[in-house]
């Protein structure tokens, strides 16, 4: 018995140039090694080049004037580059999050959009999603700009006002906002939507007790409005409006026309993928789910928020996550129209005389770390809704 033992161990022993987890490990090393070395080259070739036609690769050029304006902000010329780099982040930040909102809500309506059963609306969601997403993002940024905001758009004694809402005028948009604490207005509508979701899960436990339909919205928006509305009050928030006065307006919060461009042209673009994607997972759902739920009676939208949609959205995340990051990466075009985000103010500081490696280096390694948050916080949301087998 123990020779066939020993023969059947040595077979399950293949010599290390056969062992595919030998094969596979030094495949791996190879290949890192090589990234070593080729990093290790060009990074030489940087500094010997840099050397040679005494260019700092350091980042004390952060510390120095910045010498150029940022359109839109308080910005002075005498600042340091490193101020200048803080306040085109905060405009990336500024774009990409309005961007993700409004994309995402558009996006969700054409997805639905696209399976109704009314023609004209599936046609036109059909057509929109087609037409936009089939076209590159490049032109159509431009055609906003060029030909919408800076060519329809009227001039400032005769701008479009919307009930104090907002004016719309060739030189940009102003629209209603807020005066008080942002942060503060953030955790009152946080701890109102905290109370809403207890509302409603104390809604559902009286259903699956009693029978009785839950009315989880009829229930829980109210909550939550009232207690954003005693914060708002007790907070001494006041709405500030947009007026016109002549050429000139006032009040309210300004975006400029470069901005409000780049905004329409990556909300419409990224809600047209957003919308495919939607439309995919809703389809993806077993059929038997919606006959289910017209075998309980429940309305259409019933069906679609109850049912349909909370399984759709398990498999639309981890995609609608990937549009999340291009749009973050494709708000860097808006550089182009001049708005100053974090990819312009380092081309203007390079045209300045700032060391192009290290500007850009530094540029690259930010986009990177905003994506790799964004991802993050996808992530933990996609484990949030992941089935738990037990």
């Amino acid at each position: 018995m123990t020779a066939p033992a020993t023969l059947d161990k040595q077979a399950g022993r293949p010599p290390l140039w056969r062992d595919v987890r030998v094969l596979s490990w030094t495949f791996q090393l190879a290949v890192v090694g090589l990234v070593v070395l080729l990093v290790s080259w060009l990074w030489g070739n940087v500094q010997s080049n840099s050397d040679r036609l005494n260019i700092d690769t350091g980042f004390d050029f952060l510390d120095q004037p910045a010498g150029f304006p940022i359109p839109g902000s308080d910005f002075r010329n005498n600042q340091p580059i490193s101020d200048a780099v803080v306040e085109g982040l905060l405009n990336t930040i500024r774009l990409a999050a309005a961007g993700l909102v409004l994309a995402t809500l558009l996006g969700v309506l054409l997805g639905i959009a696209r399976l109704s059963g009314n023609f004209l609306v599936r046609t036109g969601a059909k057509f929109y999603v087609e037409f936009v997403r089939n076209i590159p993002l490049l032109s159509l940024l431009y055609l906003i700009y060029l030909a919408v905001i800076l060519t329809v758009f009227p001039r400032p004694v005769d701008s479009w006002t919307l009930e104090g809402l907002a004016v719309l005028n060739v030189r940009g948009s102003h629209v209603a906002w807020f005066d008080g604490s942002a942060l503060a207005l953030i955790g009152i509508v946080v701890l109102g939507m905290a109370a809403a979701w207890g509302v409603g899960r104390w809604r559902t436990t009286v259903a699956e007790r009693t029978g009785q339909p839950a009315r989880t919205a009829l229930f829980a928006l109210p909550v939550m409005a009232l207690i954003v509305a005693a914060g708002w009050l007790i907070g001494g928030y006041t709405l500030n409006r947009p007026e016109l006065d002549g050429n000139r307006v006032s009040g309210g919060i300004e975006m400029t026309p470069a901005y409000l461009g780049a905004l329409l042209a990556l909300v419409l673009y990224t809600s047209s993928h957003i919308a495919e994607i939607v439309r995919g997972s809703i389809q993806a759902v077993p059929i038997g789910q919606g006959e289910a739920a017209n075998a309980l009676a429940l309305s259409g939208f019933q069906r679609t928020w109850h049912v349909i949609l909370p399984q759709a959205m398990r498999i639309a995340i981890p995609p609608i996550g990937n549009q999340y990051l291009n749009l973050m990466k494709n708000s860097s075009l808006a550089a182009i129209i001049s708005y100053g985000d974090l990819t312009k103010v380092t081309e203007l500081g390079v045209a300045n005389r700032s060391p192009a490696v290290p500007a850009y280096a530094l540029t690259l390694l930010i986009y990177l770390g905003v994506s790799l948050v964004i991802s993050l916080a996808v992530n933990i949301f996609n484990r949030r809704l992941a089935l738990v087998e037990r």
